[in-house]
């Protein structure tokens, strides 16, 4: 859908597939996928420490915590790391060569410029075609996509308005996120990983408080990811094939539609009330190991006594 490959057009009718080998070996699924796979991965890292900044913080657990704790923050360093590099890196070079009208609004990148600075952060105006508030790192997105200072970038203003994203502020704002989320978790991972080499990382409150308020924020960057990808793909449903407003059928009338959307909500509400209720009760409840170790311990000293 992003980046089509291994179809045929015919005279009438769909489109159909001609090379399976093709569509097997499209250049965009590998970065795609490994930067998804390091994002899920950046998740587990994120809420098993949290869990056990939790359990440091409140002073129990401390035998399993410091088992589990070190093995959390050192893949989620490495995964933070891949995810930016050479994961996210690739990707979005990917989206500059296929979809530079989609790279383009990500980076609020309004005209076409040699040695575009990189934008940190702005407020996106569409009517003055300019970023308000800009905070812009000179001639690093130049840099990054192109390994030249002074290469040039295309901006929004160089393609038809009918080719731009239909939400340019939110997929700005949605890439934005990501990225920031994406430097944050490296930047905590890093102190993490230097409290663990250095012994004291049990001794920093400080940072155990940021660990375990940090639980929330691979779910917020994952979900910026997917609405990047799909808000960037816009205006289309498979990218320069088929429009989104082409894209629908005859046979499912609008009331259909509405009422198995408002369903999938119903279910996905209910699972995730399911899923915090559960899981909250399991962080509660603490680690089965070290119960069934405890009691085990408690066994042998009656029977010895």
């Amino acid at each position: 859908m992003q980046h089509p490959v291994g179809y045929a057009a015919q005279a009438a009718g769909p489109l159909k597939l001609e090379s399976l080998t093709t569509l097997l070996t499209n250049p965009w699924v590998v970065p795609q996928y490994l930067h998804t796979m390091t994002g899920t991965t950046i998740t587990a890292s994120f809420v098993v420490a949290s869990i056990g900044a939790f359990y440091s913080l409140r002073g129990v657990h401390a035998v399993v915590v410091r088992s589990f704790l070190p093995v959390a923050i050192i893949v989620g360093f490495v995964a933070s790391v891949l995810a930016a590099f050479p994961a996210g890196d690739w990707h979005a070079k990917m989206v500059y060569r296929h979809q530079p009208v989609t790279f383009a609004a990500m980076e609020g990148h309004f005209h076409t410029e040699d040695g575009a600075g990189l934008v940190l952060i702005g407020q996106p105006d569409l009517e003055k075609m300019r970023l308000d508030n800009p905070v812009v790192i000179p001639r690093l997105l130049s840099f990054l996509t192109h390994a030249r200072w002074n290469a040039r970038i295309e901006g929004l203003s160089a393609f038809p308005k009918d080719l731009w994203p239909t939400n340019v502020p939110i997929l700005y704002y949605s890439y934005h996120v990501m990225a920031g989320l994406g430097t944050f978790f490296i930047g905590i991972m890093s102190l993490g990983m230097v409290a663990l080499v250095c012994g004291k990382l049990y001794d920093q409150r400080w940072l155990l408080w940021i660990l375990m308020g940090s639980l929330p924020f691979p779910f917020i960057a994952n979900t910026a990811g997917w609405m990047t990808a799909e808000f960037g793909r816009q205006p289309w449903v498979v990218y320069n094939l088929m429009r989104t407003a082409e894209g629908y059928s005859e046979l499912v009338s609008t009331g259909n539609a509405g009422f198995t959307l408002l369903g999938f909500m119903g279910m996905y509400a209910f699972l995730s009330v399911l899923f915090l209720f559960l899981m909250f009760r399991i962080i509660e409840e603490g680690p089965r190991l070290e119960s069934a170790g405890q009691t085990q311990i408690t066994s042998t000293t009656e029977e010895v006594v």
